[in-house]
């Protein structure tokens, strides 16, 4: 495996469980991401309360944050493909049960408000399920790919994600408006069983960390001091952190697309993919022409302007400008999340992976949710247009802030891993 060059952009692809891991990758972030896109609408059409919004993003941080660390701990602990397996098993039943509460006849066993409070109940059992998720997946690939592929798998691995995060909310724009909420939702659990048919075309991978039976107090405190102590993760962590959480402005698209610009199902799917669309092109450029001078810089000048795309977002009130701006913040959010994976996986050994990714869930994942309910907060108490354009602004002042505070990220180089 390590003779495959890595300068050929299809290097990772020379690695028949590296397809394999693609398929899975795309399948879960293809149902993960419509199934959120088709609870939001159905909270929203519910409620018709911004609020509701960010309570759905705050019941998926609760459980994730509660146990992100013990899940990077467990992950670490034990064999990677059957305890992804078993996650995705779980993300089923979700599913299977969101089907079955948005069933049209449903509504003649329980009233509206059971109905929203079952499908929060589910949303909180997600977090659970996506907290072990993140680090396994993670952990996982770094066991299929061999070191001197690491940059190309990240890029591909990335752009795998991007494409469930384009076709996954479009599909959802569109299957709402065809097919309803319920069979929007079948479509999900059916990408969640083609993940699981492709997971038995990975062999199963040994436990590479030599400390099993470690106490989970040490093994956490371990991986805590490791993120932390180096700079070029903590930097990356810390920026992508603060660009989710300010620049929330996706969490308010149902806003966007019913009261201000007025499009509909139709249209919230499309502002929905602009980013993922912007991301996906951006990827797959990079594995062409992959970014090894000036990373940190770039990954700085890249989250800038992801700012000042959700800037202009808030501001528009023309639908094509609309889009334009979000498919920037996708472009600019490409660039950064291609920089950051490669900053993870070189810079992370393999016994800490499911670890430092649990750490990374904490920075990262949950703070997706918390942005989301930021924004709905501070879309209650100031407006929908302040709260994304006031977002933006503290994203662009605090990425200018931790490039001057860390030196060791702003001078990030990539040198080649052959």
């Amino acid at each position: 495996m390590s003779k495959i060059k890595s300068k050929d952009p299809y290097a990772a692809f020379r690695l028949k469980e590296f397809k394999s891991f693609l398929v899975i990758r795309f399948a879960m972030v293809f149902a993960w991401s419509m199934q959120f896109i088709v609870i939001e609408w159905e909270v929203y059409n519910i409620t018709k309360d911004p609020l509701s919004l960010g309570l759905i993003g705050l019941l998926e941080i609760i459980p994730s944050l509660s146990v992100a660390l013990f899940a990077g701990h467990f992950v670490d602990q034990n064999e990677k493909r059957s305890l992804l397996m078993k996650c995705l098993l779980g993300f089923s039943m979700i599913s299977l049960t969101l089907v079955v509460l948005t069933w049209s006849g449903m509504e003649e066993f329980l009233s509206k408000n059971q109905i929203l409070w079952g499908i929060y109940a589910c949303v909180f059992v997600g977090g659970i399920v996506r907290a072990f998720i993140g680090p396994t997946i993670f952990s996982l690939m770094g066991l299929i790919v061999p070191k001197n592929l690491y940059a190309n798998a990240a890029t591909w691995s990335s752009s795998a994600w991007q494409m469930g995060s384009v076709i996954g909310p479009a599909t959802a724009g569109f299957a709402i408006l065809w097919f309803g909420v319920s069979w929007s939702l079948a479509i999900v659990l059916f990408f969640a069983f083609i993940a699981l048919i492709f997971m038995f075309r990975i062999e199963r991978k040994p436990v590479v960390n030599k400390k099993i039976g470690e106490p989970i107090i040490q093994s956490l405190k371990e991986g805590v001091r490791f993120v932390f102590k180096t700079k070029e993760i903590l930097g990356a962590l810390t920026l992508d952190m603060v660009a989710v959480l300010f620049g929330g402005a996706i969490a308010l698209l149902p806003i966007f697309a019913t009261d201000i610009l007025g499009v509909g199902a139709l249209g919230f799917g499309v502002l929905r993919a602009a980013p993922a669309v912007g991301s996906f092109l951006t990827m797959m450029t990079l594995a062409y022409y992959p970014i090894r001078k000036n990373a940190g810089r770039k990954l700085l000048f890249a989250i800038t302007g992801f700012g000042l795309s959700i800037i202009l977002f808030g501001l528009s009130e023309w639908f094509i400008l609309s889009i334009f701006a979000l498919f920037m913040s996708g472009v600019t959010d490409g660039i950064s999340v291609v920089i950051r994976s490669t900053i993870l996986q070189i810079y992370t050994p393999d016994e800490m992976r499911g670890r430092v990714s649990s750490v990374n869930s904490m920075f990262v994942g949950s703070s997706n949710e918390l942005g989301a309910f930021e924004s709905g907060v501070t879309a209650k108490l100031f407006g929908t247009v302040r709260a994304v354009v006031g977002g933006g602004i503290m994203t662009i002042l605090i990425v200018s802030y931790t490039g001057f505070k860390i030196p060791k990220l702003r001078n990030l180089e990539f040198t080649d891993q052959d």
